[in-house]
């Protein structure tokens, strides 16, 4: 198998394809692959920022551009794309929330289309952008896909939950905020720190799952496509790819719906007075 125009084994060609552009944020010197890393945590993955900023860029650009030249009697296709997205997104923010929070909207809108974005990325050829980054800039370690690296899904389900605890405090008080931790599930006072406990596992679940839900699908579907470009030959690729492919296109719905969707109830729970 070729790849950069050097030969080499199925083995290298996986654990190429999934090795990250790195910072190492102590000596600010990119990571070689061939580096043996025992400590990743000060390791920056250059790739996923980009590729998540730069899909949010376009996100943002294309919903102004059409916001701005917007028309009622001859919308272009690209409006009436959005106007789908839009109304799908309201539809599912009244259904289940149902208040007049204006950040929830906003917030679900843009976490549905930012995700979908990012799940999208696992479309593109294996080593097309690999291929490009080295030849251009010489980069020979690249992944494409944001939502396959878990620090970005993580990161999102976290900025997820600070917003919980903080409309959660806002609405309930903070007194509220820790009366509903201490008397939930069991009602009995002797149960105060067995319900503590049980409450703040429920709560570090939330965007834990979150966030391990969507990265467990995304990095599986990659890998897929990295073992089918690894093992068979190229004429043979397409009638594999092709179908996963298309199926893919359900899990990258699939998994930015859900993603939305728990964020309105998470939010919407949250909010509520008791």
């Amino acid at each position: 198998m070729m790849f950069s125009g050097e030969q080499i084994n199925s083995k290298n060609y996986i654990t190429h394809h999934l090795q990250h552009f790195q910072l190492d944020l102590r000596s600010f010197n990119f990571v070689n692959q061939n580096n043996n890393i025992k400590n990743t945590f000060w390791l920056f993955n250059i790739d996923s920022i980009f590729f998540s900023l730069f899909l949010g860029i376009i996100f943002l650009l294309t919903f102004k551009y059409v916001i701005k030249y917007i028309s009622c009697y001859s919308p272009s296709k690209i409006q009436i794309v959005i106007e789908i997205i839009f109304n799908f997104v309201r539809k599912n923010v009244k259904d289940i929330y149902g208040g007049d929070n204006k950040l929830i909207p906003s917030l679900s809108l843009t976490i549905f289309v930012w995700t979908f974005l990012m799940n999208s990325m696992d479309l593109l050829p294996v080593d097309l952008i690999p291929y490009i980054s080295k030849k251009i800039f010489n980069i020979n370690n690249i992944r494409i896909v944001p939502s396959a690296d878990i620090n970005i899904t993580l990161s999102m389900s976290f900025g997820i939950f600070m917003l919980i605890i903080f409309y959660s405090i806002k609405t309930k008080g903070i007194f509220g905020f820790l009366k509903e931790m201490i008397t939930n599930p069991f009602k009995n006072n002797c149960f105060f720190i067995i319900n503590f406990f049980l409450e703040l596992v429920n709560l570090l679940s939330k965007p834990i799952s979150l966030g391990l839900r969507l990265f467990g699908n995304i990095y599986a579907g990659e890998m897929i496509f990295i073992l089918i470009a690894s093992f068979l030959p190229w004429w043979l690729q397409c009638f594999f790819n092709v179908p996963w492919a298309i199926f893919h296109i359900l899990i990258i719905f699939l998994q930015s719906f859900i993603f939305m969707v728990l964020t309105i109830v998470y939010l919407s729970i949250s909010l509520k007075k008791h």
